[in-house]
């Protein structure tokens, strides 16, 4: 049993770290014209574990911004500043459980060596 909860714990951080990633990276971005936010979506594995797929929002904000100089129309890039605050807190607590978790796992384990020695 402790094995698997250091292994659920471990595709936890990683999951989470690259959703921390993905709303970072979205957050930096968020006044480049035509950027594309990512959007982050989770799928449970069957052993356990969790996983984050990444892919580009394909919505472009539908107000222009501007104009460049070779005469075409530059769009804001849509990125919901509040959403992706919102994300980050979530992901963050994910991770922190994530941590949590292989912790108890390694005392779990740490205990079951200290009974068996």
């Amino acid at each position: 049993m402790s094995i698997s909860a250091l292994g659920t714990g471990l595709f936890g951080l990683q999951a989470y770290q690259r959703a921390l990633d993905s709303t970072s990276h979205n957050i930096a971005n968020a006044g480049t014209a035509n950027f594309q936010s990512q959007r982050v979506n989770f799928k449970e594995v069957g052993t356990g574990g969790v996983i984050v797929n990444i892919s580009s929002d394909g919505n472009k904000a539908s107000l222009a911004s501007g104009t460049e100089a070779s005469g075409t129309e530059t769009q804001a890039s849509g990125t919901d500043l509040a959403t992706e605050l919102v994300n980050s807190l979530k992901y963050k607590a994910g991770f922190d459980l994530s941590a949590k978790m292989i912790k108890a796992a390694d005392a779990v384990l740490g205990t079951l060596i200290d009974i068996k020695s």
